[in-house]
């Protein structure tokens, strides 16, 4: 019955202000305000809608991920954006290393992953498979 629909994934921020000046300036972007929130376009028309939300609260789980071709110059282009990549050590060996990626596709435990949080806190993530 659904098959067929055009789809799209929506979250809520605090500031729709910061969020669309993150995305576009050191996300890379296109993001337009639509009076309701932001429709964030995403390569392949699996576009986002952000809204804001007085008592927003981020997700614990990661709303969004940026597959790359190279990790390390994607992490390494965004810390010099000022994004500062989370640390984790989910225990057996699997932490993220200096940079922040887990380099997963190594130890065989899925793609390489560096996480980060927007302004409001929602947790994204650039991964190579």
């Amino acid at each position: 019955m659904l098959g067929d629909s055009k789809t799209f994934s929506g979250f809520s921020v605090n500031d729709l202000v910061k969020a669309k000046a993150f995305y576009i300036d050191v996300l890379g972007l296109e993001a337009e305000d639509t009076g309701m929130g932001l429709k964030v376009k995403i390569k392949g028309n699996n576009d986002l809608f952000v809204y804001e939300k007085k008592d927003h609260q981020p997700a614990t789980y990661t709303v969004l991920n940026f597959e790359v071709a190279d990790i390390d110059k994607a992490v390494k282009a965004l810390s010099a954006k000022g994004v500062i990549f989370e640390h984790y050590d989910f225990g057996g060996g699997a932490k993220t290393d200096a940079m922040g990626i887990m380099r997963g596709k190594a130890a065989g435990q899925g793609p390489d992953i560096a996480w980060f949080t927007d302004p409001a806190g929602n947790i994204f993530s650039v991964l190579s498979q």
